[in-house]
């Protein structure tokens, strides 16, 4: 007897798969590649296990990144890259300077203070030594990047008289230094956990105000 009558079997549709683009493809690459750096490192990741945990061939990823030192730098541009996008929101207006550089502040303190980020600037402090091209693509497609764009955006706001600095590309050294440095290395030294969302905001709602206002009486 059938228990469900009306229950029609599933047909699937005849043709070919859909084929993912090759923007989608090279994202889901570089998820995985990620992955695999922060679990085995970056001399124990290989490519073809890269291109096996992505489901492509590697004819396929070597057509989309050349060679795995590409693949490392790619995973750290696609991470700055998103940080850029979320700090971008705070570009808009000049009614609330404040708010606008804790806005900044939490964004930066999400890409510096993520478990993620951290395993890879792990990976590159203990590898670095053997593939020097690691600390070069890290410093210059990370660390160097954000400091150009909160140096940008400091020097935006001196151009609209919002604020006043000798020199934005130091002030945004202090400025990144007092929301990250502490923080990340109690986390690398394995003296605290990576801050939550609610801790990132309240250390960003602290440095605005202090770097805004400065702490001298009036």
């Amino acid at each position: 007897m059938d228990i469900f009558p009306n229950e029609q079997p599933e047909r699937r549709g005849r043709g070919r798969p859909q084929v993912r683009s090759d923007e989608e493809t090279l994202q889901l690459i570089l998820q995985v590649a990620g992955e695999r750096f922060r679990a085995d490192g970056y001399a124990g990741t290989s490519m073809s296990a890269v291109a096996l945990g992505a489901g492509v061939s590697t004819k396929t990823l070597y057509r989309l990144v050349p060679n795995k030192e590409e693949l490392f730098k790619q995973v750290v541009v696609d991470r700055v890259g998103r940080f850029i996008l979320e700090a971008k929101d705070t570009d808009g207006g000049q009614e609330d300077l404040l708010g606008d550089l804790e806005r900044l502040l939490i964004a930066y303190g999400h890409l510096i203070l993520d478990p993620e980020t951290l395993a890879v600037y792990r990976l590159v402090v203990s590898e670095c030594g053997r593939f020097p091209e690691l600390g070069q693509t890290f410093y210059q497609d990370a660390v160097n990047r954000t400091a150009i764009y909160m140096a940008e955006w400091l020097e935006h706001r001196c151009q609209a008289g919002q604020i006043k600095l000798n020199d934005p590309r130091m002030a945004a050294g202090m400025l990144r230094g007092m929301m990250a440095q502490d923080p990340e290395r109690s986390v690398l030294l394995c003296q605290a956990s990576p801050p939550d969302a609610g801790q990132i905001a309240q250390r960003a709602k602290e440095c605005a105000r202090l770097f805004l206002e400065g702490c001298i009486t009036r």
